[in-house]
């Protein structure tokens, strides 16, 4: 699926319509190791299909973009208004060698990410929220955008879309057996 910024916003915020972004967003890392625990190491490497991201990639990439986000919201927070640059995911999986990494400690480093943004965002004040970065590609964002409030930059509730650009990696369990779908 190939889709424009504008439409995965809204896509995201049909999935995610009514719910409270922070609360889905602490109870990702436990969702996905759910659907992960029994999944041998190698299905969680296994490609869907040429050109397709395995379980495994998609959790590398969740856990690169947990960084991402930090890094980008503390920027938003030291300097309001400061640029805010997108990445080539894939660019970085290749580089990152998203294939080779095992799934659990990519999880695990997810996990530790997300806790600690969360945390942050949890303690802003009511002015903290409303500072902003500007992303290149997506004009201006502010801390609710980012974090999914409005659809912002994923979803990063029962599938791990927020790949930066993309984002339609989801991960599910179907007959006790997963799959991804891009």
């Amino acid at each position: 699926m190939s889709e424009t910024p504008q439409e995965y916003t809204q896509r995201m915020l049909k999935q995610s319509a009514g719910k409270d972004p922070l609360k889905i967003q602490g109870a990702t890392a436990a969702k996905l190791g759910r659907l992960i625990q029994r999944a041998s190491s190698a299905k969680l490497r296994k490609k869907p299909a040429p050109g397709k991201w395995s379980a495994g990639e998609i959790i590398a990439h969740l856990a690169d973009c947990e960084i991402v986000t930090g890094w980008r919201m503390r920027q938003i927070l030291g300097a309001p208004g400061t640029p805010i640059q997108p990445f080539d995911q894939d660019a970085w999986a290749a580089a990152g060698h998203y294939e080779k990494r095992d799934a659990r400690k990519m999880l695990a480093q997810f996990r530790a990410a997300r806790e600690a943004n969360l945390a942050l965002l949890k303690i802003l004040t009511p002015e903290q929220w409303k500072l902003h970065g500007m992303h290149a590609e997506r004009g201006r964002r502010d801390h609710r955008a980012h974090r999914g409030f409005d659809g912002g930059a994923r979803s990063q509730s029962s599938g791990p879309g927020r790949a930066d650009r993309r984002g339609e990696e989801e991960l599910r369990v179907e007959s006790s057996e997963l799959r991804v779908r891009k």
